[in-house]
């Protein structure tokens, strides 16, 4: 997965949903060890201090924590990925329901098509 960054926010936190995204994912599995800064921060193109905001937010919501002199591993806690899975799936169905109430589709021809496109992609 590339690190696609934009300006119209934080660049940490965009680092942060990334790397959420690739646990979720299961891109870095858990239990795994994380690159370390400065290698995740030249992939992304950043500054590794940016990079170093970032995990230490992931650190704070416990998503990644730290061994002393062996780096930055990814939560054991796979019911907090599973949740953090689950809760952006959520943001993202959310999302998708605005975008067709504004291009003016009601609930149930939205549910109409989406098993549509579901059926066509079998």
């Amino acid at each position: 997965m590339s690190w696609e960054l934009k300006n119209d926010r934080p660049i940490y936190t965009q680092l942060m949903d990334q790397i959420t995204l690739k646990i979720v994912s299961g891109e870095y599995k858990s239990g795994e060890k994380l690159p370390s800064v400065r290698d995740l921060a030249a992939e992304a193109a950043v500054n590794p201090n940016t990079m170093q905001k970032a995990l230490t937010e992931l650190e704070r919501i416990n998503l990644v924590y730290s061994v002393r002199t062996s780096g930055r591993f990814i939560t054991e806690d796979i019911d907090m990925i599973k949740d953090m899975q689950e809760n952006l799936a959520k943001n993202e169905i959310k999302e998708f329901l605005k975008k067709m109430q504004k291009i003016g589709f009601e609930k149930d021809r939205t549910l109409k098509v989406l098993e549509q496109v579901m059926k066509e992609m079998e």
